[in-house]
């Protein structure tokens, strides 16, 4: 099983532990590029796509991915029907 395929089944199950570190491998592996341009991005970063809809969330400090931030993204993938 490819390591996308393994992180696609890790974030469906909504855990509690899920980085933004995997979260760029599998958004990265979709063809998703990450920005922070801005005069005020701080932790404000956007995943765009030639395809779909950009996702745009806050970077956690701690690196941990919160449930709802899970949830919007898994939403966001299934609009653009990547997932």
């Amino acid at each position: 099983m490819a390591k996308r395929d393994k992180l696609f089944e890790r974030i469906l199950s909504l855990p509690t532990d899920f980085t933004f570190h995997e979260l760029q491998t599998l958004l990265g592996g979709l063809g998703y590029e990450m920005s922070n341009k801005g005069k005020a991005a701080g932790s404000r970063v956007i995943f765009v796509s030639e395809e779909g809809k950009p996702i745009r969330l806050h970077r956690p400090h701690n690196g941990i991915l919160k449930e709802y931030q899970l949830e919007q993204i898994i939403s966001s993938l299934r609009e653009n029907e990547d997932l």
